[in-house]
């Protein structure tokens, strides 16, 4: 039997799943949870194969939730079902953790395969959203390898300039802590926004901060 957990903070929801489910062969409901707390103590406390997990939850929502599922209970599944088909929230469930995602318009039938492929170890969207999600993951996918090219071909001085830079320093104090002129570290400037493909300090940046080569936090302090 395919151990099930459902998590949703509407009891009516829970319990027409709870019945749906039931129906489902092989599929067995052991718990239940209102909120994302609430689901990690039925998680270690229940051991479900699949947690059917909503995203707008109080407390500890679907996402955060997701991701500590991840990382506390790697061996559970996660399939989202919510009322939500935005693509935003479908690339962030997928990217925090989970193994499929469902909206609560989709069919009892649909719910059923979803729960058998993702128990299964595959990976299921909603028909509703799955061909909209996929055509932007893989653009945003291209987009990422594209950036990663760009960072790649960034010398470890052009590396140090961009952190600098984006940590507030100006031209003059850069040349001064690098021991270099004011010229060679325009140049420097200059060359990181050709291979980097940016017209602007604030989007070098933006750069720098998503990179992990500084934090927010750094930039604003100075």
């Amino acid at each position: 039997m395919i151990r099930v957990l459902l998590a949703d903070d509407h009891v009516m929801m829970r319990a027409g799943l709870h019945r749906l489910i039931g129906d489902f062969d092989g599929f067995e409901v052991v718990g239940e949870a209102s909120n994302g707390h609430e689901t990690l103590q039925q998680i270690e406390k229940c051991q479900p194969n699949v947690v059917v997990l909503d995203l707008m939850m109080p407390g500890l929502n679907g996402l955060d939730a997701t991701t500590r599922i991840r990382h506390s209970f790697p061996d559970v599944r996660v399939l989202i079902l919510s009322m939500n088909s935005a693509e935003e929230y479908v690339l962030k469930a997928i990217r925090n953790g989970a193994h499929g995602y469902l909206v609560k318009s989709d069919s009892p039938s649909e719910l059923e395969l979803a729960l058998r492929a993702v128990a299964s170890g595959e990976t299921y969207l909603s028909s509703a959203v799955s061909k909209h999600v996929i055509s932007s993951y893989v653009s945003r996918v291209l987009n990422d390898d594209s950036d990663d090219s760009s960072w790649g071909r960034l010398t470890p001085r052009l590396q140090e300039v961009l952190k600098l830079v984006a940590e507030g320093y100006t031209t003059k104090q850069i040349a001064i802590k690098l021991e270099l002129s004011p010229k060679t570290v325009e140049t420097y400037r200059a060359q990181l926004m050709q291979a980097l493909r940016i017209n602007d300090v604030a989007g070098l940046v933006r750069y720098a901060v998503g990179k992990g080569l500084v934090t927010a936090e750094s930039c604003l302090q100075r």
